[in-house]
């Protein structure tokens, strides 16, 4: 069994992924698995969040001892890696190479996972703490790097390029999902949630002068339409900046002879 203790000694190779399990002897309880036990636990920090997750509830959500999960799994970390891997097998990735040229794989990929990130609030923090080397995030990587190799962008400015678009959507989709949770405990949809925070704001005295050169744009923002429609729109053209950018740096590498490409 791998201590919490020894992943803090080494915590460039913790991961559930790197460490080697001996086979446990005997049969876990009837019905239980690791997939089982990942979708359950998955369901639970969809409704929790990650503070609500613990060994014990989840035993008692799949109706069995908290001790027969250590069956599949040492730690909550275990867990919590593979929960964060399946959450990337959501990405479809025969859609992503269906869609053709780089800028439409892009565009899938992006989509995806803002969606993903969106389903799942507790994945954004979640990523920032794992080495996120499961299967599917590897298999999610490759695609991402296949579709910005394949811009002509020299190699050394293909990260750059990456880190532009996905940086980008892992933000807004951060954004989004923790707006949507704050919304729905506060027992508000998010359109009414932003109509009454942006309201409060501007109705206070002590904003209403820093506010005025945005006036343009919140005004704009409250006609538009639902929050979604919004968030939609924003991320749709953002994402077309983004790519028009990556277009024009390969046209001016192209002409000035930049990049390295190693």
């Amino acid at each position: 069994m791998v201590k919490a203790a020894d992943r803090a000694r080494n915590p460039a190779r913790s991961s559930v992924w790197l460490e080697n399990r001996a086979a446990r002897g005997g049969g876990g309880p009837a019905g239980l698995d690791r997939d089982r036990i990942v979708a359950a636990a998955i369901r639970m920090l969809d409704e929790e969040g990650l503070a609500g997750l613990s060994m014990r509830k989840l035993a008692t959500e799949l109706g069995v001892t908290a001790m027969s999960l250590y069956w599949y799994v040492d730690t909550k970390d275990d867990i919590i890696e593979y929960a964060i891997d399946s959450a990337y097998g959501e990405i479809d990735l025969a859609a992503v190479d269906a869609a053709g040229g780089w800028r439409e794989r892009t565009r899938v990929l992006a989509l995806d996972y803002r969606r993903m990130l969106v389903a799942h609030p507790w994945m954004s923090p979640c990523a920032g703490q794992y080495l996120n080397i499961g299967p599917h995030a590897i298999a999610v990587g490759g695609k991402i790097q296949e579709a910005i190799k394949d811009t002509g962008l020299p190699t050394d400015r293909q990260p750059s390029a990456m880190s532009a678009v996905f940086q980008f959507v892992y933000g807004y989709g951060t954004i989004q999902s923790q707006f949507q949770r704050r919304a729905a405990e506060a027992g508000m949809t998010q359109d009414d949630f932003y109509v009454e925070s942006v309201k409060a704001f501007r109705d206070d005295p002590a904003f209403r002068e820093s506010l005025e050169p945005m006036a343009e744009v919140l005004d704009e923002r409250a006609s538009h339409g639902s929050v979604s429609q919004i968030w939609d729109r924003d991320f749709d053209y953002a994402l077309d900046v983004l790519i028009a950018g990556i277009d024009a740096m390969v046209a001016r590498d192209s002409t000035s002879g930049g990049g390295s490409g190693t």
